[in-house]
């Protein structure tokens, strides 16, 4: 039997194909193609505390290099979630912070961060009997 929240999400789901929803103005697609990527939510959280200059948001994600950081940032910036401000020092100093938008975000990131973090050893498990399976029809075909 299929829960409420399953329910709401087929009925969704149903919703937008009968108003033949176009995939490239979907509200779906459109905000999780920004959340999902590599870095957003990443970032996302690193400003969850407050506002961070570049060099602290980069130090906190030091595997995203300076481009990739630059680019997600503005992004970020264009969709609304977060906002950038510039300090009239010499040089200018640039902080980051989440937006009204942006921190209306920190609920649902605290619902699937809490879920990821609680199945991340079944999705593992999952992966490698997939894999384990996947090879033994692979050597035995």
């Amino acid at each position: 039997m299929p829960s409420d929240d399953g329910a709401s999400l087929a009925a969704s789901f149903s919703y937008w194909q009968t108003v033949r929803l176009n995939p490239a103005t979907c509200p779906v697609r459109d905000v999780l193609d920004r959340l999902g990527d590599k870095w957003s939510t990443l970032i996302l959280i690193a400003l969850a505390n407050g506002p961070l200059r570049f060099s602290m948001i980069r130090r906190n994600i030091p595997d995203i290099s300076k481009r990739m950081l630059t680019q997600t940032l503005r992004d970020l910036e264009r969709d609304g979630l977060i906002t950038r401000h510039v300090f009239p020092t010499k040089p200018p100093s640039v902080e980051y912070r989440l937006s009204p938008l942006g921190r209306s975000l920190q609920g649902p990131l605290v619902a699937l961060i809490g879920w990821a973090e609680a199945v991340h050893g079944d999705i593992n498990d999952a992966r490698a009997r997939f894999d384990t399976e996947a090879e033994a029809v692979r050597t035995a075909g």
